[in-house]
């Protein structure tokens, strides 16, 4: 499993915030600035870092001030150009290009015209170009592959942007936060401000694994980034470098799955559906198609019977994954080198999650995975790994149901789960 971080984002989530957690977790100031040289931008900023308090809390403050005499117009098609053709580690590539493309079908969405118009002010200008860099390297050189992110307070009142004077939440971060089921924390009680900005909303949403409450974990290092505005409390983010940890009990368990990792209740979520309509492949190539898809990474893969055009039979095969770009891509190149289709749909569902783990359940017969998810009433539920029931009915020479009826007597005998 890679790195776990955690995001707290209590009075909000800006992107040069994010970039001064980073900062102070030890990430050194050339992981930023080398990618950022190599988009042509040395000597276009300059990084004012230094340490401050807010409401009696230490942390790092982050000012990118611009140097360009005369910033250029940044189109989303010019800067998309010069994120492709610049020199960078493609997995970096991936992500930057991943923000500033939900950023561009945000700001497109909201003013009406296609993502190629849109011409990025604030968030084109050379300092957002530094936070969605700067954060992309810094998650990538911690080696972050999961990130569990708290709902942030988007704001209330009203903002002054170069199209003027904007209700806020801002139109973009509530784009954004629609696009992606991304849940938004209640401002209520935080004076009128911006709290969320695009490029933070935009960073979290392609970042994120989910967002909600923290899985268990011991933390490890703790970096603070402070915001600029003073608040009647610390204005700060906190990003938590953890250790999750294995709370499945008794039974020699592993960690819990991600998706329901230490939540109490039934959560929601977003995945990534991809689904193509076949009707020119051996049922053999199906197979291997769907069980290429799973290798991938595929949360789920199967495919379902449909009658297509002139009356020709045909399959819908849809894979299940996680909505993170470097994800989706990896299962794009399964569908591109194993599929016939010529095309791929693709969008973003929430679904509803039971908190689930999975035991190592000692046997007489021997071990045996099993899956258990707690219902609302807190009732949990136990679904031994059909493979692994019928290795052992195999190795023992036994029927199924003679080795099920074990495993349930093994399964019956546990301790109940904590509550």
């Amino acid at each position: 499993m890679g790195q776990l971080a955690l995001l707290d984002c209590p009075t909000g989530l800006a992107g040069n915030m994010l970039l001064a957690a980073l900062l102070d977790l030890g990430v050194p100031q050339a992981v930023v600035e080398a990618p950022l040289a190599a988009l042509g931008l040395a000597g276009a900023y300059r990084l004012e870092l230094e340490e401050r308090r807010s409401g009696g809390l230490r942390g790092l403050h982050l000012n990118v001030c611009g140097l360009e005499p005369e910033p250029p117009a940044r189109h989303w098609s010019r800067l998309r150009h010069q994120l492709r053709q610049a020199p960078l580690e493609e997995s970096l590539r991936r992500r930057v290009l991943a923000v500033f493309g939900l950023l561009a079908e945000a700001e497109a969405a909201v003013h009406g015209h296609s993502p190629e118009q849109v011409h990025f002010h604030e968030v084109g200008a050379v300092d957002a170009l530094v936070d969605v860099v700067g954060v992309c390297a810094g998650l990538l050189h911690l080696g972050v592959e999961q990130l569990v992110c708290a709902p942030p307070p988007a704001g209330h009142g009203t903002v002054r942007t170069a199209h003027g004077l904007l209700p806020l939440p801002a139109p973009a971060v509530l784009e954004i936060a629609r696009r992606r089921g991304v849940p938004l924390a209640d401002a209520g009680g935080l004076p009128p401000a911006e709290l969320t900005t695009p490029t933070g909303l935009a960073l979290a949403a392609c970042w994120a694994h989910r967002f909600g409450l923290p899985p268990a974990h011991v933390p490890r290092q703790v970096g603070v980034g402070l915001g600029s505005r003073e608040l009647d409390r610390p204005n700060l983010l906190r990003l938590v470098l953890a250790d999750a940890l294995d709370s499945a009990g008794a039974g020699g368990s592993e960690p819990m799955g991600a998706g329901g990792a230490g939540e109490p209740e039934p959560h929601l979520e977003t995945v990534l559906v991809q689904q193509a309509q076949i009707d020119d492949a051996t049922p053999e190539d199906l197979a291997f198609l769907i069980e290429a898809l799973r290798q991938a990474g595929a949360l789920e893969a199967f495919s379902q019977p449909l009658t297509m055009k002139k009356g020709r039979p045909g399959w819908l095969v849809t894979a299940l994954g996680r909505p993170d770009p470097a994800a989706a891509d990896r299962l794009r190149q399964v569908w591109w080198r194993h599929g016939t289709s010529l095309g791929l749909r693709e969008q973003q569902q929430r679904r509803w999650v039971l908190p689930r783990r999975q035991l190592e359940l000692d046997t007489p017969l021997g071990m045996v995975r099993v899956k258990q998810a707690r219902r609302p009433d807190g009732r949990w539920s136990c679904k031994p790994e059909h493979d692994d029931l019928i290795a052992l009915a195999r190795r023992h020479d036994l029927a199924i149901d003679q080795v099920r009826a074990t495993v349930q007597h093994a399964l019956d005998r546990l301790p109940p789960p904590p509550p």
